[in-house]
């Protein structure tokens, strides 16, 4: 029998001083997401969501603090999202995103999916580090 196994991905929600979030479009399924993926196994998990948000942005930025985790129950994948810095770098577009843009909130609840909107969300608003549940479509 094998065991059922969990992967860790990590994501950065990367806030301008005009309060605007760091979005991408994803060149593979076209969704519009915050910028990140899968922990490697040999790295720490502030230096996947640097790693994650440079691939996928161009940007480099530095961890703020943990704003939430969430894991989707159908496919075993436990998100940890980070509210993170700019530090350098212009947003451009790279092999994993095909657009980069700066959202206001209003924008990523209108145009974001809810389980990936969501931590947005909570990346801006909430004081305490929210810990959910989703289907891979609705928040649990």
């Amino acid at each position: 029998m094998t065991l059922p196994r969990h992967s860790v991905s990590v994501t950065g929600v990367v806030v301008d001083d005009q309060d605007r979030v760091l979005v991408i479009q994803r060149r593979d399924n076209g969704r519009w997401e915050l910028p990140g993926g899968v922990l490697e196994l040999e790295e720490s998990i502030p230096d996947g969501m640097k790693r994650e948000v440079l691939e996928e942005t161009g940007v480099h930025v530095e961890p703020v603090r943990l704003t939430g985790v969430y894991k989707n129950i159908k496919v075993g994948v436990v998100a940890l999202v980070f509210r993170a810095r700019y530090v350098s770098g212009q947003p451009t577009t790279t092999d994993e995103s095909q657009a980069v843009e700066w959202w206001t909130e209003e924008e990523i609840r209108a145009k974001m999916p809810q389980v990936y909107a969501i931590r947005a969300i909570d990346a801006i608003q909430a004081t305490d580090v929210p810990v959910r549940l989703h289907d891979g479509v609705t928040i649990l």
